[in-house]
């Protein structure tokens, strides 16, 4: 197992909320993460579509990992995220990170989340602050 295996492991291990969503890690390595997950009826709205929440949310942790998985601590500062389609119940989304920039103090990702590796549902937009505290695992 890597280290940025660890990490995550360590990292779900605390985090009920993504438990509870159903994630599944694909890919993890350092500046990059794979995750996945199926929209139930519980994260559907009022139109019976996908809630905001769950493509943002899946981002965010998608964002977490990828930073963290360098082995020092990161913390989200910011972030923006732009709707491009629906997603329905049933629907299996992946989400993306792709690291766009990276310092000692700040570190610039994006993450575009699919309907089934094809169509782009939404992305996100993320700057994490990277401390000086490493990861114990």
């Amino acid at each position: 197992m890597t280290n940025a295996n660890k990490i995550i492991k360590k990292m779900l291990s605390h985090d009920d909320f993504s438990i509870w969503l159903g994630i599944e890690l694909l890919e993890i390595k350092s500046g990059y993460c794979k995750l996945a997950l199926i929209v139930k009826d519980e994260m559907l709205n009022g139109f019976q579509i996908a809630h905001g929440g769950i493509c943002f949310s899946i981002s965010d942790t998608a964002l977490a990992f990828a930073a963290n998985a360098y082995g020092m601590k990161c913390y989200t500062i910011e972030t923006s995220l732009n709707y491009h389609q629906k997603a329905l119940l049933g629907d299996k989304l992946i989400a993306e990170t792709t690291e766009l920039s990276r310092d000692l103090k700040r570190a610039v990702y994006e993450v575009k989340v699919y309907r089934d590796e094809h169509d782009v549902i939404s992305t996100f937009r993320g700057i994490v602050h990277v401390s000086n505290k490493k990861w114990e695992i």
